[in-house]
């Protein structure tokens, strides 16, 4: 909870009882207790200094990679996109960036200060928050591989930035190793000068061409439902396990790409988590390997009355 002293100080924006459906990518699921926006981050620290400590808290950036159950999130779910949305060049071939800023908008910073190596940023359909989180990558890409440093904030309001080798880092996988309880606020990347702006936003044109080729897109999907297995590809396995198509309510596995799965109009949440717990027992007993998500699955499944 949140007390009401504190709360009187906030210049963020606080919603109870928030629906979070239209705030994520699969627009499915339920609401949260509470949704709070912070004004900066300033703002974010008073307000998180005001939680108690059993508050749970989730970060929301673009609502991608997340799927929350239809009975909705306890708690208060905090809100960065459009928020935490500095962005500036720093250093040598440097940007920094806050956690609240589309990977689309990084590339597209980045290219126009001529930097190269910032173009996979645009097939991140979140933020930079959720990228560091996961350690993100596209078109061959990987978030960690160009960041120089981490800025992070604690349940306590302390804000610290941290060198990369603070982090144990893999793939879709990201750990402060001394275990603190910490999220990412903001970081620092790095990346070569001397690119050519109209070349670089061709390249870029070009990785985004080639994906709505392979990719459903214009459709509410997460992105890759699956980490791909060692050595294959999740979408190959879904394919071969002849899934392409397969529904469950409103739940569909794509036709044009086996790694994800659609929400047709009206799917529940229910609806594509069972579709995908039916994708990872029809691939196991085919092939013996078992996908695991890396889509992030949260909530209640009880819907409130």
């Amino acid at each position: 909870m949140i007390a009401a002293a504190r709360h009187r100080e906030l210049r963020g924006e606080l919603t109870h009882d928030a629906p979070l459906a239209p705030l994520t990518s699969w627009r499915a699921g339920g609401h949260a207790d509470r949704l709070y926006r912070p004004a900066d981050l300033e703002d974010l620290r008073e307000f998180l200094r005001g939680l108690s400590d059993d508050e749970p808290v989730l970060w929301l950036g673009l609502g991608s990679n997340l799927l929350v159950r239809d009975g909705g999130v306890r708690g208060t779910v905090i809100a960065t996109h459009a928020r935490l949305d500095g962005l500036e060049c720093v250093g040598e071939a440097g940007v920094r960036a806050g956690a609240g800023v589309p990977g689309a908008k990084l590339a597209r910073f980045a290219a126009r200060a001529g930097l190269v190596g910032a173009e996979f940023f645009a097939g991140i359909p979140g933020t930079v928050g959720g990228a560091l989180a996961m350690n993100a990558g596209a078109f061959g890409g990987e978030t960690w591989r160009v960041v120089r440093r981490a800025q992070t904030i604690e349940r306590s309001g302390n804000v610290e930035w941290f060198d990369v080798d603070a982090f144990e880092t893999g793939y879709r996988h990201v750990a402060a190793r001394d275990a603190g309880e910490r999220w990412f606020v903001a970081a620092e990347f790095g990346f070569a000068a001397g690119g050519d702006p109209q070349e670089l936003h061709r390249r870029t044109r070009d990785l985004l061409a080639n994906r709505a080729h392979s990719q459903p897109t214009g459709v509410a999907s997460c992105g890759s439902v699956f980490r791909n297995p060692p050595g294959d590809y999740a979408g190959r396995l879904i394919e071969a396990a002849g899934l392409k198509g397969l529904r469950c309510g409103g739940a569909q596995v794509s036709e044009k790409h086996g790694n994800f799965i659609l929400n047709t109009g009206a799917a529940t949440a229910a609806d594509i988590e069972t579709l995908m717990t039916t994708v990872q027992e029809r691939v196991a007993q085919q092939t013996g390997i078992r996908l695991v998500p890396e889509v992030r699955i949260v909530g209640k499944a009880e819907v409130r009355t």
